[in-house]
């Protein structure tokens, strides 16, 4: 009778025990998923002001990198972008002239600029923060990367996933201070690429 009395009880204690473990096997860390950077579907683009009226876009249409996502445990995500500065395209001549050389990206003598997240944040299934470092023209800054997924990338495993990125930069942190009256500081990057499983 005794025994009897007691086993109600033990379930009681049981059932939150046994929601917590469920709990915990949902948010447990999964197998990393690797990508690598689809080159023809990636891309980056610097749109900066122009006269304060207008202003102009340079792409960048070459870049490799590789992507590392761990479900269950996004803030250990890698993401290691390089592009290539010598490939830069401009609307014309005299803009492309002076971002190649030395008071620009100088591409002769840096000629590739690198991003390296290292924490991704999600603020919803497909949307979030990558926190890392940019370097360009040999200048390493902190950067914030606000990045949108088209599907929530830790239930794509082995499938592709593309994203954007977006941030703004202060030019003269990276040694580009020519022409201040003519183009302005910020500059507004994006990056758009997909990620193929590897």
């Amino acid at each position: 009778m005794e025994i009897m009395g007691i086993l109600p009880r033990l379930r009681l204690l049981l059932l939150p025990l046994a929601a917590l473990f469920a709990l915990a096997n949902a948010g447990a860390i999964g197998t990393p998923q690797r990508y690598t950077l689809d080159a023809s579907a990636s891309n980056v683009s610097a749109k900066v002001p122009f006269f304060g009226l207008a202003s102009k876009t340079a792409r960048f249409p070459r870049m490799q990198g590789a992507v590392t996502i761990v479900p269950g445990a996004p803030e250990r995500a890698l993401i290691d972008v390089t592009f290539d500065a010598t490939a830069i395209e401009a609307p014309d001549s005299v803009t492309l002239a002076r971002l190649r050389g030395d008071k620009f990206f100088w591409v002769e003598k840096y000629p590739s600029i690198r991003f390296v997240g290292r924490s991704l944040k999600l603020s919803s299934p497909t949307r979030g923060t990558v926190s890392g470092e940019l370097t360009a023209r040999g200048v390493t800054r902190p950067q914030t990367l606000a990045v949108t997924f088209d599907a929530d990338p830790l239930k794509m495993q082995g499938k592709p996933v593309s994203f954007t990125g977006t941030t703004t930069i202060d030019r003269r942190e990276f040694g580009m201070k020519s022409y201040q009256l003519i183009v302005g500081n910020k500059v507004d990057i994006t990056l758009r690429a997909r990620m193929v499983p590897r």
